[in-house]
Order: C-alpha cells, then sequence, then structure tokens
C-alpha cells in the first residue's frame, strides 16, 4: 500500500510538471502565430483526447512525459511528409529565429517558474523546523553503521564541517559537503579536537543507499521517562513499581552516566535478568532506584526524547528570497553531480529513473512533502533538458544560437539527422536508468 501511494504521488507529480512544460512550449509557439497541431499528457497509445480550435488534446497510456507537436518542427514525431511541403506561415520553421528559441525555451522557463513558486510559498505557509547546531556542539552524535564507516563514534561533537561554522544538524549531511574535494568534519571527542576526513566514493554511497541519512549520524538524544496510557503496560512496568514517575531523567545506572538514550540501552544490557541501580534527577533533586531488568533489558518506560527543534517562519519577502534560493541550489547541487560523474569521480550508478524517483516520496501522503518534491523534480527536470543534446529541447536551442550567430540555420537533413541521434541516447539512457533501479532494488 506504501509503494502504491509513492507511485501514485510520482504520477501526480509528473502529470502537473509535463503538463506544465508542455504548456509552456505551446502557449509560446501560440503567442507567435504557430499551429500547434497537438498537445498530449503521457506517450501514446491514446487513452482519449479531444480537438479545440486547431489543437487535438489527449492524454497518453504511458506517464513518463508527454509532448507538444507545433506544425514545421522537426521533433521526435519526424514528420518527414509535412517538411517536404513548402514552408508555411504559421509554421514553427517560418518564424525568426528568436521567436523560435522563445518557444523552445518555454517549457523550461515554466517548470523553473513552478520550481520556485512552489518552494516560496512552502517556505511562506510552512517555515521550516530545525535541529540547532548548538544542541549537537553540546551533546555529541550517535554514529551509526555509515557514521561509523566514516570514523565518527558516538558522543562525537562536530565543531565545523570545512572549517567553518553551521547554523543546523541537516547541514551535516547536505549533498553540497560530499561534492567537495577534501571534505572534512572537525570533531571534539574527549576533549581533544579530531578531523574526520570524508572518505572517497562517499558521494557514491549517498547516492547509492537510500538509508544513508538514517544510518549515519542522529544527533545523541537526551530523554524523559514517559509511560503509555494502557493499563496492561504499567501494571508489568518494573520502573512504574518502585517508584519512577512520567518526567524524570534518568542520569546514571550504577556508577555509569546514561543520560543519552545509546548509553542507557547499551548500559541496561549487561543488567538482564538481574537488578540495576538507576539514578534519576526529579526537579532539583536526585534519586536513586534498585529496578528489575527483564531479559529483554527492558524495564518498562519509553523513552521520550529531548532534543530540540527550531522553527523559522518567514514573512513574505523572506520566503520569497529563501524559496527561490533554495530552489536554484537544488539546481546547483544537481550540476555540480553531473561534473564530477563526467569527471569520473561519480559513478553513473548513482543516477536514478522513475522506480529510483518513487522513493523520493514519502510513504504517507503528505502535501508538504509531496510539493517540495515536485518542485525539486521540476528544477531537474528544467535543468536536463536545458542540456545540450538533440531530442531536447536544449538540443534546439543549441542550433537556434548557432543560427542567430552565424546567421546560417542548420539543414533540414542534418537536423533529422541529429534528432535521430538525439533520440537514440535518450533511449539508451533510459534503459540504463531503468536497468539501474532494477539493480538496485536487488541491492546490487
Amino acid at each position: 500500500m506504501e509503494t502504491l501511494v509513492q507511485v501514485a504521488q510520482l504520477l501526480l507529480a509528473l502529470s502537473i510538471l509535463v503538463g506544465i512544460h508542455e504548456g509552456g512550449h505551446m502557449v509560446a509557439a501560440k503567442m507567435f502565430g504557430m499551429k500547434v497541431e497537438k498537445f498530449f499528457i503521457g506517450f501514446p497509445p491514446t487513452l482519449f483526447s479531444f480537438k479545440k480550435g486547431e489543437t487535438e488534446y489527449g492524454l497518453g497510456a504511458i506517464p513518463l512525459g508527454g509532448f507538444v507537436k507545433i506544425s514545421g518542427m522537426i521533433d521526435e514525431s519526424m514528420d518527414k511528409e509535412q517538411m517536404a511541403q513548402p514552408p508555411q506561415p504559421w509554421e514553427f520553421r517560418s518564424k525568426p529565429a528568436w521567436q523560435r528559441l522563445i518557444v523552445m525555451l518555454g517549457g523550461i522557463i515554466v517548470n523553473v517558474v513552478a520550481g520556485v513558486i512552489a518552494m516560496i510559498i512552502l517556505a511562506y505557509n510552512v517555515g521550516d523546523e530545525y535541529i540547532p547546531s548548538t544542541y549537537v556542539k553540546e551533546n555529541g552524535v550517535q554514529a551509526f553503521k555509515y557514521g561509523e564507516q566514516f570514523g565518527f563514534q558516538n558522543g562525537d561533537k562536530i565543531l565545523n564541517i570545512n572549517g567553518e561554522d553551521y547554523e543546523r544538524f541537516s547541514d551535516v549531511t547536505d549533498p553540497a559537503i560530499f561534492l567537495d574535494s577534501d571534505a572534512y568534519y572537525t570533531v571534539e571527542r574527549n576533549g581533544q579536537q579530531v578531523k574526520i576526513t570524508v572518505p572517497d566514493g562517499a558521494l557514491d554511497l549517498m547516492s547509492k543507499e537510500k538509508t544513508f541519512k538514517q544510518e549515519f549520524l542522529y544527533p545523541r538524544a537526551k530523554f524523559q521517562v514517559a509511560y503509555p496510557e494502557d493499563p496492561e503496560y504499567l501494571a508489568t512496568s518494573n520502573a512504574k513499581k518502585v517508584g519512577i514517575f512520567d518526567g524524570d531523567i534518568i542520569t546514571k545506572v550504577g556508577d555509569t552516566p546514561a543520560g543519552y538514550t545509546d548509553q542507557f540501552k547499551s548500559i541496561l544490557g549487561a543488567y538482564a535478568g538481574g537488578i540495576a541501580s538507576v539514578e534519576v534527577l526529579r526537579g532539583n533533586e536526585t534519586l536513586t532506584f534498585e529496578v528489575p531488568v527483564n531479559k529483554d533489558t527492558t524495564i518498562g518506560f519509553l523513552m521520550a526524547s529531548q532534543i530540540p527543534v527550531e522553527r523559522n517562519e518567514y514573512s513574505f519577502g523572506e520566503a520569497t528570497a529563501k524559496g527561490t534560493a533554495d530552489a536554484f541550489n537544488l539546481v546547483i547541487v544537481n550540476a555540480r553531480a553531473m561534473g564530477k560523474m563526467f569527471s569520473g569521480d561519480l559513478s553513473a550508478r548513482s543516477l536514478s529513473g522513475p522506480i529510483g524517483i518513487v522513493n523520493l516520496f514519502p510513504k504517507a501522503w503528505d502535501w508538504n512533502q509531496f510539493w517540495y518534491t515536485t518542485a525539486f523534480i521540476s528544477m531537474i527536470l528544467a535543468f536536463m533538458n536545458l542540456l545540450p543534446i538533440p531530442a531536447l529541447d536544449g538540443g534546439h536551442v543549441m542550433f537556434l544560437l548557432y543560427e542567430m550567430i552565424s546567421g546560417k540555420a542548420p539543414s533540414d537533413k542534418f537536423l533529422e539527422n541529429a534528432q535521430k541521434v538525439g533520440m537514440i541516447i535518450l533511449l539508451a539512457l533510459m534503459v540504463f536508468v531503468f536497468g539501474n533501479d532494477i539493480l538496485k532494488l536487488f541491492g546490487i
């Protein structure tokens, strides 16, 4: 069921983004008097369509894209019969190069605008929540599987990243860090400063392992005792029986500090089936209780995390600045990652197709997260479409810029062949990313 929810979100997001992208091309084309023959969301076979004016609008059965067919344009339709006829005034090829350039950029521009607007609205309506770095610097982190591989230990206090201060714990796992050469963290460990260098292949690991963030680092959690409103649970709670109250703060087990969740769980394991001397802080009073420990190393209470979460709310002006910066930062990070890929510093295995993108969406429907992910995809679609690959908008833009600078348009034959090459490249890329997604599903 969770996967179905994720797939539904992806299909809705793609339908919205493809619709506005192709709509950007269509509106620009009609604005300059070009004839738009078709506007489709999804690829053939056609599920349904209708005609309004000169344009056929429809929905295709394959929801992984869409297209708009503009008369007199060499595109994936490869309509050679039309191109063999004398140019007509309503055709794409008859218009000035600057108008054709605007038409080709129309979809990209709309995707950028949509992504930026979505990020601005989220910043204004939702604001953001974060764990302040001051808590991490005071209490340290808990290192999980990948954190230990990097060289972190429980209790390490992250002082700075690449020699610079940071504001939020989320900055610790910012992908931009893993894109930097010789990136490192400075931590305080047992009163000494230690430099932890980001290992080679960290970006590949982060891209490949979808649980990377959950199994990397998390702020070390202080906790309070909490009890559920469950009579059966309370009746069997050893902690409740000996007089430990809701809201008490555990400080020690025996003579060993146990103020953090990882400490407490680890220490209590040594007392399984026995009695543990548990010291708690209740207000300004320190109390000690002798508590029987169950064989499963529990004593019958819940640990209520005391990690502080701060919240920022933004005025519309502040939200505009933050939303715009956040949207373009997504593009910058992905452009840098692509540069790393071409230089060989990042494996092409990090690329994801539709199956991988599904995992960007939450397993339970959350509109705020949906719109954030949709904005992210919109910005990436704009960036990818601007790449100078024939058959993409960027390929058309490249040839139009050549025409505007040189004053000579490439021949129709050249453009047709370039379109074919571009389609082969895109098909090969699609096969690769689908195969990549499938291999990742099997942990390969």
